[in-house]
């Protein structure tokens, strides 16, 4: 962890917004649903996911957890911020703490279609990856996603987050078996050609 971040008591926030060259990433109000709902509802958009698509009482449910999700203290929390663009929530990323023991995190992120395709989830998960590394110190980052979404691998691989593991049938979602790509990055590799 960071110096002068407690590994037992106190939880870490970042300082936001946290303002990139074209988007803000801040923390989520139940004054989002709106644009929330408008990705989650999406069959293209659950059909990756570990849930299908969300009518929107489930997207209100999802959203009230992302916006509890707001700093990271023990194993399992996540911090969950909104990606805008021009004011409208166009996406969301995450930064897990796995371990604090082993300083493993994951990263995750999910995006409208019609902002897919021009760099913005790359552009928002480097952030977290800074985040990660930079701000908690952590030794190891993950990633994973369906071995369907050819669009996410290439994500992790863009961000220079290696494959180590395809594993087949690993889960059952929807009622189907479900491969699934892990990526992972470690600090050292971590470079400023990343940043």
């Amino acid at each position: 962890m960071a110096p002068g971040v407690d590994r037992v008591c106190r939880v870490w926030h970042p300082e936001l917004p946290i303002v990139t060259d074209r988007l803000a990433l801040r923390l989520f109000t139940m004054n989002d649903l709106a644009d929330v709902w408008a990705y989650m509802r999406l069959p293209e958009v659950g059909r990756h996911m570990l849930w299908a698509a969300r009518d929107q009482d489930e997207s209100r449910e999802a959203l009230s957890r992302m916006v509890a999700e707001n700093g990271l203290e023990k194993d399992g929390d996540y911090l969950t911020l909104a990606v805008t663009r021009e004011g409208a929530v166009i996406g969301h990323v995450e930064l897990g703490l796995v371990s604090t023991e082993h300083e493993q995190g994951e990263i995750g992120y999910v995006f409208h279609p019609a902002h897919q395709g021009r760099g913005f989830a790359t552009e928002a998960t480097r952030v977290m990856l800074r985040l990660g590394f930079a701000e908690m110190s952590m030794h190891r980052i993950v990633g994973r996603c369906s071995a369907r979404n050819l669009p996410s691998a290439n994500l992790m691989t863009r961000l220079g987050m290696r494959k180590e593991a395809h594993f087949l049938d690993c889960r059952k979602v929807n009622g189907e078996w479900r491969e699934e790509l892990i990526f992972a990055m470690l600090r050292r590799e971590w470079s400023t050609e990343h940043r």
